[in-house]
């Protein structure tokens, strides 16, 4: 069987151009604004862009949620690939999982931005996931409507730079 079919994929084309794309998936104050789905938030950020570096975000939400999670970024091509991993932190130092529903799977992340021209981003995220059952509780969480929201709340974050640069 092929791993693939553990994957969870979204392609989005934004309306935004791919450099104002990158820099709102790749400034921490930029990422607070889009990582969580409204009326979610994202309070805290920390990413460096460098294999072995650290990408930490913390969720909150009007229903008492609350989720910090830290990942090690693993490959940063700029402007256009970011792959990053939940199963280690910074430092490819080993994650703990435990069955929250939230940290009870690992996953890798990549992250592909191309030009669509007219202005427009191609936006890929493709998430692997170990086994099924893994890639299943991911989909039960809402991966491909939270996602889908979450790009296009990137997508604004990106317009509204592209209107104060």
């Amino acid at each position: 069987m092929s791993e693939d079919v553990y994957d969870l994929k979204l392609e989005r084309t934004l309306d935004a151009p791919r450099d104002l794309v990158w820099r709102a998936w790749t400034d921490p104050e930029h990422i607070k604004r889009w990582w969580a789905p409204r009326p979610y938030q994202t309070p805290e950020c920390e990413i460096e862009l460098r294999p072995g570096g650290k990408f930490h975000t913390r969720m909150t939400g009007p229903d008492g949620f609350d989720f910090s999670g830290t990942a090690c970024v693993l490959e940063v091509a700029p402007g256009e690939r970011i792959v990053w991993s939940t199963t280690m932190k910074d430092g490819y130092r080993p994650n703990e999982f435990a069955d929250d529903g939230c940290n009870g799977f690992p996953f890798t992340a990549i992250h592909t931005f191309e030009d669509a021209g007219d202005g427009k981003t191609r936006y890929t995220a493709t998430v692997m996931h170990a086994n099924a059952k893994d890639r299943d509780a991911h989909a039960a969480m809402g991966f491909d409507s939270g996602w889908a929201t979450c790009a296009e709340q990137m997508a604004e974050v990106a317009r509204e730079l592209a209107q104060t640069a």
